[in-house]
């Protein structure tokens, strides 16, 4: 059994960055998919490629994986600079406002 551990990033709709700091286990795809001749619809008889393990450090993924004997590859976060401006979004409204203010 293969998985990944990694530290899932934001996604397109999320300016936040919630359920960004904890690490995920997930199971690599142990066999092929199908399509099913009737439906059409792509399916496995793997059901582990639905299981996603939720851990609050890399630490507790990785021993999660030794203590089962799963074989893990690590991939490491990128992490960005905050963009974070020094007064915020407050500032587009002071009264001390250096600049032009203009509408």
């Amino acid at each position: 059994m293969r998985a990944r551990i990694y530290q899932p990033s934001k996604t397109a709709m999320q300016s936040g960055t919630a359920r960004t700091h904890g690490w995920v286990l997930e199971f690599a795809q142990g066999a092929a998919r199908e399509i099913d001749p009737l439906m059409g619809w792509t399916s496995s008889a793997d059901t582990q490629t639905q299981v996603r393990l939720r851990f609050e450090t890399r630490e507790a993924a990785e021993d999660y994986a030794r203590e089962n004997g799963i074989e893990v590859s690590v991939q490491e976060p990128n992490k960005r600079k905050a963009n974070i401006r020094a007064r915020g979004y407050g500032e587009n409204f002071a009264t001390d406002r250096r600049g032009a203010w203009t509408h």
